[in-house]
């Protein structure tokens, strides 16, 4: 820890902690207790980089990276930490805005890094078969990095206008007009392809 890097943390999929369980392990790890963060981020690594993963447009390195980065700015940040919110709502903050940072910086289109060997769509990741699915994600990615922030969130990640507005510092009513505007992009950007 001494160098600022967590070593040893690979995402992976573990089961569901009841949401008391954060906050044990915050107030553990805001004490300096690196296996209460390694817990933290284990349990919501996947999470934070399936939406960095959409939203730079499924570049896989950079979503890695800012996921890193994300979980590094959660860990200097945590014994300030207030519990305003659950941690996971912090942390997904930070992280979106590392990436809309990102996003910014790259400028509003980016390339967009689809894996075209995306593992088997499962019943529960919807009904487009994989040249579908590809589409429509080059199409999320082409959109501009507000909009598609968004709609990721809203529609991907089944935030509500509140935790987004709140998450990415918007009135909620802004929030809504983002989300309509992204949906009609997207919408023009399929036909266009059609």
């Amino acid at each position: 820890m001494m160098d600022g890097t967590l070593p040893g943390l690979r995402p992976h999929m573990s089961l569901p902690l009841p949401d008391d369980a954060d906050a044990a392990l915050v107030a553990a790890a805001a004490r300096g207790a690196v296996a209460a963060f390694e817990a933290l981020y284990r349990r919501h690594s996947p999470r934070v980089l399936g939406v960095l993963l959409r939203l730079t447009g499924y570049d896989h390195a950079r979503a890695e990276d800012l996921a890193q980065d994300a979980f590094l700015q959660a860990w200097r940040a945590l014994p300030g930490f207030r519990g305003d919110s659950a941690f996971g709502t912090w942390l997904y903050r930070i992280a979106v805005n590392s990436a809309l940072a990102s996003v910014r910086a790259a400028g509003s289109r980016i390339e967009t890094c689809v894996d075209e060997n995306l593992a088997e769509t499962t019943a529960t990741q919807a009904v487009f078969c994989p040249l579908e699915r590809g589409e429509l994600e080059r199409a999320v990615a082409g959109l501009p990095p507000r909009a598609r922030s968004v709609l990721v969130l809203h529609d991907i990640e089944g935030w509500t206008h509140a935790e987004i507005a709140l998450a990415l510092d918007l009135a909620p009513g802004s929030c809504k007009a983002h989300l309509h505007r992204a949906r009609a992009l997207l919408r023009a950007q399929l036909e266009d392809r059609a």
